[in-house]
């Protein structure tokens, strides 16, 4: 497996996210923004929802932290810090 630097990032409800993996079956693609709905498994998933422009919700589902990253709209934090993640 390779190592790759992450940044320590908690998710919260109603953080905007978008997905790091491909997930065909649900017609979601790497890159497709969605709102974290509501947390899972203490923490361990997070119920996310797609919607289109109109803010119809077209799909939601529980994702493991690894298939979604925050979304930033503000400089990030000195506090962030990076740390080795196996993938």
């Amino acid at each position: 497996m390779m190592a790759r630097k992450m940044t320590v990032n908690p998710i919260n409800l109603l953080d905007v996210v978008a997905l790091t993996v491909d997930l065909p079956d649900y017609n979601l693609w790497r890159g497709q923004v969605g709102t974290v709905v509501e947390t899972l498994a203490n923490g361990q998933a997070f119920e996310v929802e797609f919607s289109d422009r109109d803010g119809r919700t077209f799909e939601s589902l529980g994702l493991r932290p690894e298939e979604i990253m925050v979304l930033h709209f503000e400089p990030a934090s000195p506090d962030l810090k990076p740390e080795m993640a196996r993938v």
